[in-house]
């Protein structure tokens, strides 16, 4: 991709530019009345958002975070599509699906009728994507920066017959510090425990930390929010067309496992995530669409 003709195309005077980002990736560097973000083209990854009232940004990117062909970024919003998790067929393919590590085409960049920009990316299938992946589709993002980030991820089915897929917005929200953290709006919920073998339990009170923590949350409520005490904010995250959540946190163990996280990391990150998973499997007809939107705001 060109980063000239990519302004030539798509930047908007002091509001939008396109540079070369680590890995030689392009990204897309937006400042506006509102906020200001950084978007990978690789991965169609949001990777910073920072209104202009807040002090520190909502994203978390890992400092060890890779940037090269293939990888996957640990931060920002990665995709977790067609499935979510380990490969639903067993069949060696990568966990979470294969488009958080390509390159993503760019549709449209616009400012919106109160002053927001909204950047569109898309992917479609390929004669390589369909040896992963046998079906024919649209992958569309549509990311729109203001007071507030919406993410919109827009599935559609180009081909002749029906599929089936899960999906996640894995989204890293910054905090000050893990045990001062609570996930509110998942008391009494039913989840999914995969540091236990994926047995089901049932959520007592608000979601805190101490270890290790992967939960497929089932039937959430549409709006979640991060109360961060350290930073003194709240991330409310409210889901379209999303009835489960995935709550992570790697903890000290299996952080200080990961080459590309700091042994540290696990204590500023909480992955608070959208999505259809577990058995929330999303049938999609041919001809047709689904669309999953994840909106959050910092108060």
């Amino acid at each position: 991709m060109n980063i000239e003709q990519l302004n030539a195309d798509y930047g908007i005077a002091n509001k939008v530019q396109f540079v070369e980002g680590k890995g030689g990736f392009p990204v897309i560097e937006i400042k506006n009345e509102y906020a200001k973000a950084v978007i990978s083209v690789y991965a169609g990854q949001v990777l910073s958002f920072q209104p202009v009232a807040q002090a520190e940004d909502m994203m978390f990117l890992s400092s060890q975070a890779y940037y090269q062909e293939g990888k996957a970024m640990k931060g920002g919003t990665p995709i977790c599509w067609p499935w979510f998790g380990p490969d639903p067929e067993a069949k060696g393919r990568s966990s979470h699906g294969f488009v958080r590590n390509r390159l993503w085409q760019i549709r449209e960049v616009v400012t919106t009728q109160d002053g927001a920009i909204q950047v569109i990316m898309g992917l479609v299938d390929t004669e390589e994507t369909r040896t992963i992946w046998d079906y024919a589709f649209d992958l569309a993002i549509a990311i729109t920066v203001g007071s507030s980030l919406t993410v919109e991820l827009i599935t559609r089915n180009t081909g002749d017959r029906p599929f089936s897929i899960t999906q996640a917005l894995h989204t890293y929200f910054k905090i000050g510090d893990i045990n001062q953290v609570k996930v509110l709006g998942l008391e009494d919920n039913a989840y999914l425990d995969k540091v236990d073998g994926g047995k089901q339990k049932t959520q007592t009170g608000a979601v805190t930390f101490s270890a290790e923590c992967d939960r497929i949350y089932l039937d959430v409520p549409p709006e979640l929010t991060i109360e961060d005490e350290a930073l003194k904010r709240k991330i409310k995250v409210t889901a379209t067309n999303s009835n489960t959540a995935i709550v992570w946190n790697p903890g000290a163990t299996i952080s200080a496992k990961m080459a590309d996280l700091g042994d540290r990391d696990y204590q500023h990150f909480v992955c608070v995530e959208t999505a259809n998973a577990a058995n929330e499997i999303i049938e999609v007809a041919a001809g047709s669409e689904y669309k999953m939107t994840a909106h959050y705001a910092m108060e």
